[in-house]
């Protein structure tokens, strides 16, 4: 689809001018600092060097006291310990923490991960009845779940069996806070509204151990496992989340945990690592055991201590990778060809697919990507043979849409999510009310302009300083993620130096001449790609290639047009 060029605005020549006289930087890096919103040294200083002595108070974060003491009260006398977390990335990791957290305390801890077929997603009736008849817990800690678990959290109670809640999903009408010891999510307090719950999870281990320590505890220990579920679960690299991942970065190339070390291995990742390491090769694998079957392996594999039962079950989560890999194209395939032949993106706001056929364990990663090649907010439903459907949605900047799928709740059986991700379940014959709901509510929040997808760029610079000094210079910038993007950068007046070569029959090599040189540039899956007239303008990124030990910077194109 055709993009929008969105150049960057110019900025403020004094301001820029201080931060790169006061921290040493380029006037480029010094504008990308404003850009993001750091006008003073003071403030560009603790950016660039995010540190985990700048992490406020825990007891900032509205009931973690409350949980701290019922927690407490829990390991004194003895109580039955049960976490009950999600089977995802961030549920996973989440319910590894608290685990080896409080059995270091001397906890009686077990652990419960729902069946996605059969008890849904959450805190759901079905999963804590089976938690309770398997595990008889005198203490149920939700972890990624339970904020709206108002009837499950008083089955609980009538069970005689008390409930803590550390989420940070959207609050809706059935806050279930009535019913519990302690409901532990930042978005009904003032602050923290970027942390996932493996950060909530991190900070409650942190109140904890300042209340009562644990002897022989290093919480840095556990920064591997909060940066890998801060990461996979697409929450804002921003303020405490951007000091978490990079210290977690780090921290996983020399992490305690053989489970990690098993996994990194058969995904093929090396120090040192990125957030990107985490979304496309660790992300992936943990995920894959609650797609396609249970994810009690995923959570088996990060607290376990031998070393051979590591390997196994990494080996196990590979496999099971791929298995889902091979799933995903098959939708996505079907899913696209369906978009090519009835979608209209003059006519249609949005777009909404279903069928029997379709696994409920990869509609989320379909519609993210029917979602991004698309630009409209897009909801994947698969069908079981009774009719009943589950489903994930992805949105597009500005849409939220947990406030869309709430216009649609009539035709609903559930749903929750967040602003650019939700789950729902619906029945089959409820569709065709789903598709114009949701189209009309989409219309309703959005404009038609939104519709039309952007290239926002963050700077301009001359193609000759695209080089190694500059990664080194990005560097200071990454962690990168949401609300932290890399910088997407442009050079105007590039001509091609050569004819370009297809690589793999479906990349481009592009040599690019502009005023100083030549430099080589990559274009991924863009050999079908109309070249416009030269000259160009050329949207890109630069990247670290690591090749025989030497790190090299790549251009990486991401647009090309006819220069303005």
């Amino acid at each position: 689809m055709h993009r929008r060029w969105i150049l960057p605005a110019t900025p403020d020549a004094v301001l820029a001018q201080r931060l790169s006289e006061e921290l040493g930087i380029t006037k480029v890096m010094a504008g990308l600092l404003l850009a993001r919103g750091y006008s003073s040294p003071e403030e560009a200083s603790l950016f660039l060097d995010p540190r985990l002595a700048s992490l406020r108070v825990p007891e900032d974060i509205p009931d973690i006291s409350k949980a701290v003491h019922r927690l407490q009260k829990a390991l004194d006398s003895g109580e039955r310990i049960t976490l009950y977390g999600d089977y995802d990335v961030d549920g996973i990791t989440s319910v590894a923490i608290l685990c080896r957290f409080l059995r270091a305390a001397g906890g009686k801890v077990s652990c419960f991960i729902p069946d996605r077929s059969r008890e849904g997603y959450g805190l759901s009736a079905a999963g804590a009845s089976r938690c309770l008849a398997e595990n008889q817990p005198h203490l149920l800690i939700a972890v990624d779940c339970g904020t709206n678990s108002r009837s499950e959290a008083l089955l609980l109670q009538r069970a005689h069996c008390d409930l803590v809640i550390l989420d940070h999903h959207e609050p809706g009408d059935d806050v279930a806070s009535s019913h519990c010891a302690a409901l532990v999510n930042p978005k009904l307090g003032t602050n923290f509204h970027y942390l996932c719950s493996a950060g909530i999870v991190f900070k409650l281990c942190h109140a904890m151990q300042k209340s009562n320590p644990v002897p022989g505890c290093d919480l840095k220990e556990y920064l591997d496992l909060v940066a890998i579920g801060t990461v996979a679960d697409i929450v804002p690299l921003i303020q405490e989340n951007r000091i978490l991942v990079r210290a977690g970065l780090r921290q996983l190339a020399r992490s305690r945990w053989c489970g990690l070390h098993a996994l990194l291995h058969v995904a093929g990742a090396n120090a040192p690592y990125s957030p990107s390491d985490i979304g496309f090769k660790i992300g992936p694998r943990i995920n894959a055991a609650g797609r396609l079957g249970s994810a009690e392996e995923a959570l088996n594999l990060l607290l376990t201590d031998d070393h051979i039962e590591a390997e196994r079950i990494a080996a196990q989560l590979d496999q099971q990778n791929r298995e889902r890999q091979a799933v995903e194209r098959d939708v996505t395939l079907q899913a696209e060809e369906w978009v090519t032949a009835h979608f209209d993106p003059s006519r249609d706001a949005s777009i909404v697919l279903g069928q029997r056929s379709w696994h409920q364990g990869v509609v989320g990663i379909v519609a993210s990507r029917i979602a991004r090649r698309w630009h409209r907010p897009t909801l994947i439903i698969g069908f079981d043979d009774q009719g009943m459907g589950k489903g994930s949605g992805r949105s597009i900047e500005g849409l939220p849409l947990v406030e869309v799928l709430a216009r649609c709740s009539e035709v609903l059986d559930g749903y929750g999510g967040h602003d650019m991700a939700a789950g729902l379940s619906i029945q089959e014959s409820s569709m065709s009310g789903l598709k114009t709901r949701f189209e009309q509510a989409t219309r309703e929040l959005i404009s038609q302009d939104d519709l039309i997808p952007r290239l926002t760029l963050d700077a301009e610079l001359d193609l000759c300083m695209a080089d190694e000094e500059w990664l080194k210079s990005q560097d200071q910038l990454a962690p990168f993620g949401t609300s932290n993007s890399q910088p997407l950068l442009y050079s105007q007046g590039v001509t091609l130096a050569s004819t370009p070569r297809v690589m793999k029959e479906k990349h481009l090599r592009l040599e690019l001449l502009s005023d100083c040189r030549r430099r080589d540039a990559i274009w991924f899956n863009a050999s079908t790609n109309q070249l416009p007239s030269q000259p160009w303008d050329v949207a890109y990124t630069v990247n670290r290639n690591t090749w025989q030990g030497r790190d090299e910077a790549q251009i990486q194109i991401v647009a090309i047009r006819s220069a303005e």
